[in-house]
Order: structure tokens, then C-alpha cells, then sequence
């Protein structure tokens, strides 16, 4: 039995990817998209279809809700492919505005279901801003399921627990990155910081009886991937579920065997107190704010080349 055979038997495996040809190869449960994922995808010949179709059906829409048309048909195809949710993501310029992304998810939801696509099988992905976690915290009272993305500090997991998300994304990969920056050192297996953070969080959540699902995000290699075995979901990149399809080492479960929350706390986060915690974080400060710059770029990107289209 290979890597990623064995790993589906302790975790929920996940696509990381718009390019639904490659997510049947992996038979994934779950699919993840983000701006990024999606330049990515359009500008293969295969995807130029959907793009094509989303500006000729929507002649008099802004570029924005072009895009949003697009989103949604990108993830109406991944969810043919996958017997479960797919994540769909919240124009990252409206990161710290809570109305807009109220507004901004309730338009997704009514475009999925007007598709035929009902809302249990979609993610609405937000940024895990203090704005973000209340918006998500309204949706979800509206049985509109949220993925808080973007999430690099236990501050703002708590936010995403006490608010009552269904899913949050912390960033294995960029954590990693950041301290193997500023400290040179290249972190490998249980040491790597970006690990430690998702194990921690994990654990808080089960020691103090918290819903939401952990979903590690974001890898770098298959070693971040094996020490997370037993996490609720992880989402990976095709490349890496392709590496550990073609490997047979043993996979042992990590996560959920033994608590390991001893010396944990829990502590009740206000927009205070979140704020300064998040503040005292040099590189969940750091990543947060270069998570939405990357976003943001990307949807320009996207956004010029359907005005090109036009």
C-alpha cells in the first residue's frame, strides 16, 4: 500500500488544486481552490472553455462578478469529480470588511445553488482577519459553511472555534518558510515550526471540545504531510499527492493517539486581545499580510485577462 493510500486511512485527503482533470487521479474526498489555483488553471488550453463561457454568458457583469461566475464553474466541475465539499474563495480585497464578506458569500451560495449545488457541499473561504472570523461567524448562522484561510497563529484559531467555523486552513508551508528565512535552519519533520502549529492547534481543539476541522494546508514536501497523519483533513498540491502515491513507506498516525494538549490553556479571544496576540507575532503578522497582497495581485492578474476578453 503506498504513502497516500495509508494516509487516507487516519486523514481526510484533500485536492489542493483548480485543475479538476488531475484531481481524478487522486480520488480525493474534499477540493480546495484559491486565486492563485485559479490564474493558474484558466491559462490552460483545457480551462480556457470555462473562462471563455463565464464572459460570453455575462456580457453587461463587472470583471468581479465574471470572476465569481467563474469560481463557480470551476467548482461545479470539481464537485462532479469529488463526493465531497469544494472551497471557494472570497476576493481577498474584501479582508477586512465583514459586510462585504457576508454580501460576498451569500452571492456564491445563491450562484451554487441556482447550479443545482446545494450549500452543504461548498466551503466559503475567508481570511482569517478579526473581520473575516465575524463574517464567517454570521454565515454560519445561515447554515453557510466557512474555510477560514490564511491562518498562521493559535489567536486567530481560537477566533475560528469560538465563532463556531466549520473548517480552518492553517499554512504548514509558509510558517515553515518564514522561520527557515529568518533563522536559516531547514527544519525537517516534528521540528518544522509549521508542524508544531498545526499540532497545536489540533490539540487545543480537542482538549477543550471544539467542532471546527483542522485542515493542514500549504506543504512544502511529503514529511509535513506524514507528521500531520491523523489530522482531520489535509490539502495537498498534486505534485505532492502524486510523490506519495509513488512511495511505500510505512505512514504512522501522529495526530489524535495521545491528547499531547498537557500545559495548554484556554484562553477566550475578543477583538482586543486577538489583535495584540496576532500583533506580538512577527510571522503570522507577516504571512497573514502577504497572504491577501498575493491574493489580491492574482485576482488583478485574472481580472486582466478577462478585460482583454472582452
Amino acid at each position: 500500500m503506498n504513502q497516500l493510500e495509508q494516509l487516507k486511512q487516519y486523514t481526510t485527503v484533500v485536492a489542493d488544486t483548480g485543475d479538476f482533470q488531475s484531481i481524478k487521479a487522486y480520488t480525493p474526498r474534499d477540493a480546495t481552490t484559491n486565486p492563485s489555483l485559479i490564474l493558474k488553471a484558466v491559462q490552460k488550453d483545457e480551462y480556457k472553455p470555462l473562462l471563455e463561457k463565464a464572459v460570453r454568458d455575462n456580457p453587461n457583469a463587472s470583471t468581479g462578478d465574471i470572476i465569481d461566475h467563474l469560481l463557480i464553474a470551476f467548482g461545479t466541475e470539481i464537485l462532479k469529480v469529488i463526493p465531497g465539499r469544494v472551497s471557494t474563495e472570497i476576493d481577498a480585497r474584501l479582508s477586512f470588511d465583514t459586510e462585504g464578506n457576508v454580501a460576498k458569500g451569500r452571492e456564491l451560495i445563491a450562484l451554487y445553488e441556482k447550479a443545482g449545488i446545494p450549500r452543504e457541499r461548498v466551503l466559503i473561504k475567508i481570511a482569517s482577519t478579526w473581520e473575516g472570523i465575524r463574517a464567517a461567524e454570521i454565515l454560519e448562522k445561515e447554515g453557510i459553511h466557512c474555510n477560514l484561510t490564511l491562518l498562521f497563529s493559535l489567536a486567530q484559531a481560537i477566533a475560528c472555534a469560538e465563532a463556531g467555523v466549520q473548517l480552518i486552513s492553517p499554512f504548514v508551508g509558509r510558517i515553515y518558510d518564514w522561520y527557515k528565512k529568518s533563522t536559516g535552519i531547514d527544519y525537517v519533520g516534528a521540528e518544522d515550526p509549521g508542524v508544531q502549529s498545526v499540532k497545536r492547534i489540533y490539540n487545543y481543539y480537542r482538549k477543550f471540545g471544539y467542532k471546527t476541522e483542522v485542515m493542514g494546508a500549504s506543504f512544502r514536501n511529503t514529511s509535513q504531510i506524514l507528521e500531520l497523519a491523523g489530522c482531520d483533513l489535509l490539502t495537498i498540491s498534486p505534485d505532492l499527492l502524486q510523490k506519495l502515491a509513488d512511495t511505500t513507506g510505512p505512514v504512522e498516525r501522529k495526530l489524535g493517539v495521545d491528547a499531547g494538549a498537557a500545559g495548554l490553556v484556554q484562553l477566550t479571544v475578543d477583538e482586543k486581545s486577538f489583535r495584540f496576540m496576532l500583533n506580538e507575532d512577527a510571522m503570522a503578522t507577516e504571512k497573514l499580510a502577504e497572504g491577501i497582497r498575493a491574493f489580491c495581485a492574482d485576482s488583478g492578474k485574472l481580472k486582466q485577462i478577462i478585460s482583454a476578453m472582452r
